[in-house]
């Protein structure tokens, strides 16, 4: 299904959302990463697909591939760090902290006793245990009955405790939340709700930096275009739309009115981001929520998130799990002009959304989706549960991995 959002705006990036989120402090946040040995050096890559372009009707596919990140795997690497960096200097203002001496652990014993908390399907979790244990302090995790032993293994692996609930997501969100006001603890989490937007709003920022990487690779392979955006339509997932907000709000500063049309892409079984464009107000998923795509197996849509996505995003589409693993095979499997890699169950569903938009002529026609387009999609993690990626791809993430380098060497 696809809904086109009749609030979404061409026009500059408003004031008030610029003093939330901003070029300027998404900057400040690169800087800061840079220091952080728990990231890979450098960009992540940005694959152009032009096999895959050629048969879907476009002009071109980019694929910004966050498996490389870290060795996280996931594009989550860019957040949870950034959020608890930024609550430790405002904690302990006056220490002397920066962001690099923390990110450094040189202040292990001021922070004895510190604890964070956070509630997770995985991946956000496991980048704030790896910041915590960076950094020296406490972490605590909250993991609810649907996310894998696997995940949970790595996320251990960090030094971070783990509780386990019953029920989804959100009930794992509210476990958090009850626990640090019982215990003195501070809540790291990347949805916002009433009372608590500030820390989403330094995890929302980080995110900011794949939409930096992407304008600066492409502005600068064209310099000759600098009054126009090198891409036509980003394909975004949903969740509880901390993403969305990052790159969006980014695009929108740096274009304005001549800012790419946004397309959010969520699990039809967990379509908060949907049912809010419906709404017109930040509201709850319709189904099971339970899906595939762990990532986004989400409830309920973050209000912070949804005031920037509001007036920007262009249409809100939901994919079924059956569609974002046929997108894992195709990137998998690659071609003779495109190279093989590995996306995991979320990070392949921008694609799934493209597939099936490029396949249905109305979805195609309202969005503008035509022989010109040129499309963004953001691989955001890669075999985060090794063995879930090999049941659904057919073969190991190695063995991808092993083609990707032949393919490579051509």
């Amino acid at each position: 299904m696809l809904y086109a959002n009749p609030h979404a705006v061409r026009a500059p990036y408003p004031a008030d959302l610029q003093t939330i989120m901003s070029i300027a402090r998404a900057q400040e946040s690169r800087d800061w990463l840079a220091h952080w040995n728990g990231l890979t050096p450098g960009s992540t890559p940005l694959r152009t697909l032009p096999d895959l372009a050629a048969s879907l009707g476009v002009r071109s596919v980019l694929v910004k591939d966050e498996a490389l990140r870290s060795s996280l795997g996931s594009f989550k690497a860019l957040g949870a760090p950034i959020a608890l960096v930024r609550l430790l200097l405002r904690k302990f203002e006056g220490h002397g902290f920066t962001a690099q001496t923390l990110l450094n652990g040189e202040h292990r014993d001021a922070l004895d006793g510190f604890t964070v908390i956070s509630a997770t399907d995985g991946n956000h979790g496991r980048a704030l245990a790896a910041a915590a244990q960076s950094i020296g302090c406490r972490c605590v995790i909250v993991l609810h009955a649907h996310v894998s032993e696997e995940r949970e293994q790595a996320i251990a692996a960090c030094d971070a405790e783990i509780v386990r609930i019953a029920g989804h997501y959100d009930a794992s969100v509210e476990e958090a939340a009850a626990l640090a006001a019982r215990r003195g603890w501070h809540v790291v989490s990347d949805t916002s709700y009433h009372g608590y937007e500030i820390i989403p709003r330094d995890v929302m920022q980080g995110y900011a930096t794949i939409a930096a990487e992407v304008d600066e690779t492409l502005s600068g392979e064209d310099a000759r275009n600098g009054d126009t955006c090198p891409v036509t339509h980003v394909f975004l997932q949903g969740g509880v739309g901390g993403l969305v907000a990052g790159v969006a709000s980014y695009l929108w500063e740096r274009w304005g009115e001549r800012r790419p049309a946004f397309v959010v892409v969520e699990p039809a079984q967990a379509d908060c981001l949907y049912q809010s464009a419906l709404a017109g107000r930040a509201a709850s998923a319709s189904g099971s929520v339970d899906s595939v795509m762990a990532g986004l197996a989400c409830g309920e849509t973050s209000p912070l998130a949804w005031r920037f996505l509001q007036p920007s995003v262009d249409a809100f589409m939901t994919v079924t799990d059956a569609q974002a693993v046929e997108a894992m095979q195709r990137l998998a499997r690659g071609s003779e002009n495109d190279v093989p890699f590995v996306a995991g169950e979320s990070g392949a569903a921008g694609l799934a959304g493209l597939l099936q938009a490029a396949a249905t002529p109305a979805m195609a026609s309202a969005i503008g989706l035509t022989g010109e387009s040129r499309v963004l999609l953001v691989s955001t993690e890669g075999a985060t549960a090794p063995r879930v990626y090999t049941e659904l791809v057919g073969e190991p993430a190695v063995s991808v991995a092993q083609r990707q380098q032949v393919w490579l060497a051509r």
